[in-house]
């Protein structure tokens, strides 16, 4: 098992091509999620509830974790790819990180589900609960995909299927 100290070391060994993947995805999902949710002001969206002031600290953190799990996936110059994990642990938390920032009111899917008092009643208090969340998520998924990746990989061989014999041995029932 990789400890939480040995990740930072696992991040320091990342190339060029690492990094910029990780900076180029952190300015995309800043941009992604905050036009749509009104954190940057467009023509093209309003918001009528204003944002809290945890907003923007937590989709920069979210960002930022966002940008550097998709790094995870980036090959190696050499060729030699880290494995791919099962886990969708940082979409997830990608996607809460929307429904996080976002105006409870705006969002369509949440007006539809609990109209605009349950939005204002039961979904604005649960939004900073769903912004640690993301964090949370982000965060595992980073740490999981660093652990993986700085884990020592021992190579499987597989049995030989026939006997090295040149004998053949006929089972009848």
């Amino acid at each position: 098992m990789v400890t939480l100290s040995e990740v930072p070391r696992g991040i320091r060994r990342w190339g060029i091509r690492r990094w910029a993947t990780a900076a180029v995805t952190a300015a995309v999902t800043v941009l992604f999620i905050a036009i749509p949710t009104d954190l940057i002001d467009t023509p093209f969206f309003a918001r009528q509830v204003p944002p809290t002031a945890w907003a923007w600290p937590v989709l920069v953190v979210s960002a930022v974790l966002a940008g550097l799990v998709t790094a995870t996936y980036v090959a190696y110059p050499d060729g030699a790819a880290p494995r791919r994990s099962d886990s969708r642990l940082g979409v997830a938390g990608w996607m809460i990180t929307f429904f996080a920032v976002g105006c409870p009111v705006c969002n369509k899917i949440v007006l539809l589900a609990l109209g605009t008092t349950g939005a204002l009643q039961i979904f604005e208090p649960v939004q900073p609960y769903l912004a640690g969340a993301s964090i949370l998520l982000l965060g595992w998924a980073l740490y999981a995909r660093l652990s993986r990746e700085n884990s020592c990989r021992i190579p499987v061989r597989t049995p030989d299927l026939e006997p090295a014999t040149d004998e053949v041995t006929v089972h009848v029932r």
